[in-house]
């Protein structure tokens, strides 16, 4: 029997925001995707370039777009203003590339159009926005990635490629098996993340709730009216940001990570973090959550608090190796960069 080929090692450009290094150093979602792709396939044999902030680190070539990530930086540089850079800079070497994907919105559409080489882009952010039909109607040529089924729904006709589901190294995370003390709610503050209903949860449950979550300027005013006078230190405590390491042990000593959103979450990577680490996940059922979460497998979908208060009673119904199995099966990086090769060869052709 002949075997057949392995496929051949591609010149990939991946292009990160450059809001957040990659890896970021505490919150962020995209950049931190982003590097989980580019480590990926470096170690399946890729040769990558990675276009992002100086500060980055990677197993791949940097080529960087600005000293240190925006979000970070006490200078305050025009965030603009970097990106245009780079993504000249990404467009003069588009050459020694196979394919580029990008990962920065809509601010490359302009140059990528320009470009012979071959493109993807995948869209990391929500879609329902004024004026995204109308310019993704203007640059209906470029191929394009969602990361759920859900976010597409505002641009059904847009030119989508594939859904590709975000991944995490399956050894990042260690599941555990011992049931949880708290509920934990990972990500940022913004009134789109449900905390207050987070905090219903907790108060109607009596289960102490911890919040790791970065505050954006832009969110401060919002934590400081309505979130800091819930705060008790006992049943609410905000710990503050945290970095990759330390959500192991946050997530996987949590009851179950509660995500009781109401938007149309594009992906939600805290979900799919705390799988990783057995734990299950009570959440509202917008944008991506059934798509992600199998309800009494991995957790609960609900339609408000008092709903998820009583599934904090049942939730040692569910199993935590299960809830890492759904994780192993689904949502693993090597899974993600073997889908993302297979975009490359469609955006080639």
């Amino acid at each position: 029997m002949i075997s057949s080929p392995a496929p051949r090692p591609l010149r990939i450009a991946q292009v990160a925001p450059l809001f957040e290094s990659v890896p970021p150093k505490l919150y962020g979602g995209t950049e931190r995707v982003v590097s989980y792709l580019t480590e990926e396939l470096v170690r399946q044999g890729h040769d990558v370039t990675l276009f992002a902030s100086g500060d980055s680190v990677t197993k791949a070539r940097l080529v960087p777009g600005c000293k240190r990530a925006v979000r970070l930086d006490p200078a305050r540089p025009d965030p603009f203003a970097l990106h245009a850079r780079m993504l000249e800079e990404v467009c003069r070497s588009a050459g020694n590339f196979d394919i580029i994907h990008f990962h920065t919105d809509e601010l490359h559409l302009p140059i990528a159009r320009r470009c012979k080489t071959s493109r993807v882009t995948t869209l990391h952010g929500r879609l329902d926005i004024g004026g995204l039909a109308g310019l993704y109607a203007e640059y209906k040529e470029q191929p394009l990635v969602s990361i759920s089924n859900a976010q597409r729904r505002p641009l059904p006709s847009a030119n989508w490629l594939a859904t590709v589901y975000h991944g995490l190294p399956a050894d990042l995370h260690v599941a555990t098996e011992a049931q949880g003390s708290y509920l934990a709610f990972l990500g940022r503050v913004a009134p789109e993340k449900g905390l207050e209903q987070a905090v219903e949860i907790a108060r109607g449950s009596g289960i102490p709730l911890r919040i790791a979550a970065k505050i954006a300027h832009s969110d401060q005013e919002y934590f400081d009216s309505q979130i800091a006078p819930l705060l008790d230190g006992t049943l609410v405590t905000y710990i503050g940001e945290i970095n990759e390491h330390e959500k192991t042990r946050f997530l996987g000593d949590a009851v179950a990570l509660v995500f009781p959103i109401n938007w149309p979450e594009p992906f939600g990577l805290a979900m799919i973090e705390a799988l990783a680490c057995g734990t299950p996940v009570i959440a509202f059922p917008h944008g991506s959550v059934p798509e992600l979460i199998e309800d009494g497998v991995s957790g609960f979908i609900v339609e408000d608090a008092r709903a998820a208060v009583r599934c904090t009673q049942r939730v040692n119904e569910l199993s935590r190796r299960r809830c890492r199995e759904s994780f192993e099966r689904r949502f693993r990086s090597e899974n993600m960069a073997q889908h993302y090769r297979d975009v490359y060869e469609l955006a080639m052709d």
